[in-house]
């Protein structure tokens, strides 16, 4: 979604989502994918990120983009469960499942697959159930979207009987390894049954604030133990794939909604975009610095004017630290950034790829529009 950056602006959810992003993504190509992904894991490297969960399609490129970037990754292979022709690429659900066969633990293990059935708001609870077979048959998880607005809290209720969250775990989907983004309307038992079960929960706070979509009660998450994580969501309802721009607006929002400073405090924050997220996406040994963990390490230039005095270096790394102080990243004892130089991908023709083919969507994006709204 990097491609649509800064296309899809000042839009409510709804009309953001069916009007531009859903008529963008239906005049993607394959390549197109390849060279989004590739912008992304030049921006997200730079960025300090050197594991990112993603759930698109064509996710055969965007595993290219992995192994060739030095990354880590989660990746689910997008499907809606309605039928070849109107999927993006016509896939089926054996395309995604053997997708998942051809990329587990490639890349030197760099690489984790799980199954992406859209949402339970899209998805048909049968074709639910054949996801979640396949996840266990597999031995994978899944990762969808849930509960990202009231209208599909009650839309749940009237169609089930139940919430978008109960819905899901009377099918199953919650006893294979699970990742359900956003849950942004969520009851006190909806956060038991996700807790309960081990959810993940990512969080996305630039993409609700920019949409007005609302703010999550993660506080009451993670009292009850819900394995929160820090998330971006796409470039195209983000504009950017900073992590801790995210983490920090995590922790403030947070704060303000409870009226209470005390609430997520620095190191807790941190956690969450580190080693729950490293759990979520399989890599326990991930997200910790101690003796023996895999050597999956961010360097920042600590001497940079908004980074000093160094009272307390988690507050500076939270609240002061930018992008671009980062100087060195490396993904199992791998050098991906030195100095602020990309080590292992060719930054300058993917710019101008991937920059080419944005004007291309575009153009053929407003020919959609117009016929949508015709």
């Amino acid at each position: 979604m990097s491609l649509q950056r800064g296309w899809a602006e000042d839009l409510p959810f709804d009309r953001w989502l069916n009007e531009r992003i859903w008529v963008a993504e239906s005049a993607l190509t394959e390549e197109d994918v390849y060279w989004g992904a590739a912008l992304a894991a030049c921006e997200m490297i730079r960025g300090g990120v050197v594991a990112f969960a993603d759930h698109y399609f064509w996710m055969d490129q965007v595993a290219r983009v992995v192994e060739e970037s030095g990354m880590k990754a989660l990746l689910a292979w997008c499907i809606f469960g309605l039928g070849a022709a109107k999927e993006v690429g016509g896939v089926s659900l054996e395309t995604t499942t053997n997708f998942c066969v051809r990329w587990q633990n490639a890349g030197d293990g760099r690489i984790k697959t799980t199954l992406g059935p859209h949402s339970p708001y899209i998805c048909t609870p049968d074709f639910l159930r054949r996801v979640i077979a396949a996840a266990q048959r597999l031995g994978v998880g899944i990762h969808l979207h849930v509960s990202e607005s009231p209208e599909q809290v009650d839309n749940s209720f009237k169609q089930y009987g139940q919430s978008p969250v109960a819905h899901l775990a009377a099918l199953g989907a919650f006893d294979v390894p699970a990742i359900a983004a956003h849950c942004l309307y969520v009851s006190d038992d909806d956060i038991a049954m996700l807790a309960d079960k081990r959810v993940t929960v990512p969080q996305c706070p630039k993409t609700y604030l920019k949409l007005a979509m609302g703010i999550a009660p993660v506080a009451a998450m993670l009292a009850r133990g819900v394995n929160v994580a820090i998330g971006t969501d796409g470039a195209a309802s983000n504009n950017t794939l900073d992590a801790l721009e995210n983490a920090r607006l995590t922790a403030l929002l947070q704060k303000n909604a409870r009226r209470d400073p005390e609430m997520l405090p620095t190191m807790q924050t941190l956690k969450l975009a580190t080693q729950n997220g490293a759990r979520a996406m399989g890599f326990a040994e991930s997200g910790v610095l101690r003796v023996g963990a895999r050597a999956d390490l961010v360097l920042f230039d600590c001497a940079k004017p908004h980074l000093v005095p160094r009272h307390d270096l988690a507050a500076n790394l939270l609240y002061s630290a930018r992008a671009s102080d980062v100087d060195y990243v490396i993904v199992d004892g791998r050098v991906l950034l030195r100095k602020g130089e990309l080590t292992t991908l060719d930054e300058e023709r993917i710019v101008r790829e991937a920059e080419r083919r944005a004007f291309r969507l575009v153009g053929q994006e407003m020919r959609q529009v117009r016929e949508y709204q015709s």
